[in-house]
């Protein structure tokens, strides 16, 4: 049988599996180093005692003949269903609108599947690398990298005659988040030019202003041109738990007319078998715990005390204050330089700019994903 030619056409590694062997193999030659990695986004404070409790409560049920059950619901328990609804959406999104996943990455995944078939598709540069990568496997012959850079306040100029539009918000890497009016003209161009936007909202719970946009579907008219997709891991700490979500609106229709919701929900259910039925209850509880934010604080915090060091060091920093993501020029170093520098001189993890895209040369992008002792533990290096 002969391979997939489009794996050709992908880098030799994904990103953050090239960082962990170049960690590794630091490791190997000095064995006693104390690493402290902001490179990865994944958390590390542990889930709250009532959200653990109502998973540890779920496995138990397993076990007893009235409490056990086998398949999760293809689309996901109505509760949580509902809850996102209601706590999240404010009734604008219906819960028949939203299908319960194992995460948001998993949910792209399926998305490029459906959308495979797109003659242009258009996304932001730097970004999360599943979407270019994806792209490719699924054969997609025309990528427009949009550039984002601190000249364009990092908002893309989009070329007509897209697609699809992927838009992260707020973004990974670059920590930024749109303003209402920049996500109006994106459904605006969408509605114009018939564009699909795939609106990666996972970092969405860290936004600290309530005049910014938490959803794209508070712009009116997103409900006929986006899909939405989410997720509980940087919201609560569910990396390791898989859990999320995305929204297809019901008026969302491909050009012939047909609803796309009605495509997603076939394909689901032929490569699908629903999310574990133990995280959704853990999800469910998240909308029964009032202080469910306090992890977010903690981070942003973190954020906070990173950008006034970087900053105080003469360093241009982006993003950290309506994301757990710091986007620290570098001018005239290539980025990976910068990482072996952080490595080998300061026992400092981070992520290169350009593993993102050619616009993230000259950046790196500091996470604040860690315990408070590991980030003041990381500005003494730094300084």
């Amino acid at each position: 049988m002969k391979r997939l030619s489009t794996f050709e056409k992908l880098p030799p590694s994904y990103l953050f599996p090239e960082i962990e062997k170049r960690k590794r193999a630091y490791l190997e030659k000095n064995p006693d180093a104390d690493i402290i990695s902001l490179g990865i986004g994944d958390t590390v404070l542990p889930l709250s005692p009532l959200i653990a409790s109502a998973m540890e409560r779920a496995a138990r049920e397993l076990g007893t003949e009235k409490g056990y059950s086998g398949y999760a619901k293809e689309q996901g328990l109505f509760p949580l269903r509902e809850a996102l609804s209601s706590k999240l959406y404010q009734g604008k999104i219906t819960p028949d609108e939203i299908y319960i996943s194992d995460g948001a990455k998993c949910d792209i995944g399926r998305l490029q599947i459906l959308f495979s078939h797109a003659q242009s598709v258009g996304l932001q540069d730097p970004a999360y690398p599943v979407y270019w990568e994806g792209s490719i496997l699924q054969g997609i012959q025309s990528l427009h990298l949009l550039p984002c850079t601190p000249e364009n306040a990092f908002f893309p100029d989009i070329p007509p005659g897209l697609d699809l539009l992927y838009i992260c918000n707020p973004n990974n890497p670059t920590g930024v988040a749109y303003t209402h009016d920049q996500l109006k003209s994106l459904v605006h161009y969408a509605l114009k030019n018939g564009t699909v936007i795939i609106y990666d909202g996972a970092y969405s719970s860290y936004i600290q202003d309530p005049l910014l946009p938490q959803s794209i579907y508070e712009i009116e008219g997103a409900s006929a041109v986006a899909v939405e997709v989410n997720s509980f891991s940087k919201m609560v700490g569910f990396s390791g738990v898989r859990l999320g979500w995305t929204v297809i609106p019901q008026e969302l229709k491909f050009a012939c007319g047909s609803p796309v919701w009605k495509d997603w929900h076939r394909l689901s259910c032929t490569i699908f078998n629903g999310a574990s039925n133990i995280a959704q209850k853990g999800g469910l509880a998240v909308f029964e715990e009032g202080e469910w934010q306090g992890n977010l604080l903690y981070y942003m915090e973190n954020a906070r005390l990173l950008k006034e060091a970087f900053e105080g060091l003469g360093y241009s920093v982006y993003g950290g204050v309506h994301a757990p993501y710091l986007w620290v020029h570098t001018p005239g170093e290539a980025s990976w330089d910068v990482f072996e520098d952080f490595l080998e001189k300061k026992q400092i993890v981070i992520t290169p700019g350009v593993g993102y895209g050619p616009s993230g040369e000259h950046f790196i992008r500091i996470s604040s994903f860690g315990h408070r002792y590991q980030i003041k533990n990381v500005i003494n290096r730094i300084k």
